[in-house]
């Protein structure tokens, strides 16, 4: 398969571990399968709310096609916790953006204004409002205007895919996900 990343991003993964915010250890590369990082925006955003919902209805099915996912948001790590905690998968705190900036994960305001981006909002937020997610803090250490980004990185630390949002809602969906990492086996 022609590697399809962005010029953005790196090539290759030199072998780190992250902390996540229950204080996991987690390399990557994992030497064992393949690793999804996901950029979010910030805790508690009805959008990333959403999406991450998918990925906890299959999960199974991902960890089955060996794929661990590391889900990164520019939050402080206290604020994060409480969002995240019954997330299946590590979350890992990121509020000044340094692990976003060596990816070139960015922000604008695009997030928000492209039209294709407001169904999620307003279905994430009345689903806020409902109670079915946590509210996030009215400010936010790394502002609202978040671009999400997705990238599959191999055994060997190759980045073997990596998808850069044009707006908020715009990230790999788990099929998306699972078919990449099919074309990798």
């Amino acid at each position: 398969m022609a590697r399809t990343t962005s010029p953005r991003a790196p090539e290759t993964i030199d072998p780190t571990q992250f902390h996540s915010v229950t204080g996991e250890h987690i390399p990557v590369p994992d030497p064992h399968g393949l690793v999804h990082l996901q950029f979010r925006r910030f805790a508690g955003c009805p959008i990333c709310n959403l999406h991450l919902q998918s990925f906890v209805a299959r999960h199974a099915e991902l960890s089955a096609a060996g794929i661990r996912e590391v889900v990164f948001f520019h939050s402080p790590a206290t604020e994060l916790a409480h969002h995240t905690a019954d997330l299946p998968f590590a979350t890992v705190a990121d509020p000044d953006k340094t692990v976003y900036r060596q990816f070139g994960v960015e922000s604008g305001r695009r997030a928000l204004l492209d039209p294709r981006s407001w169904p999620a909002i307003i279905r994430g937020t009345v689903l806020t409002l409902r109670g079915r997610f946590r509210a996030p803090a009215l400010t936010q250490t790394g502002g609202r205007l978040g671009l999400p980004a997705d990238f599959l990185i191999g055994p060997d630390g190759v980045v073997l895919a990596a998808k850069y949002g044009a707006h908020a809602d715009d990230q790999w969906s788990v099929d998306d996900l699972l078919a990449r990492a099919a074309v990798q086996r």
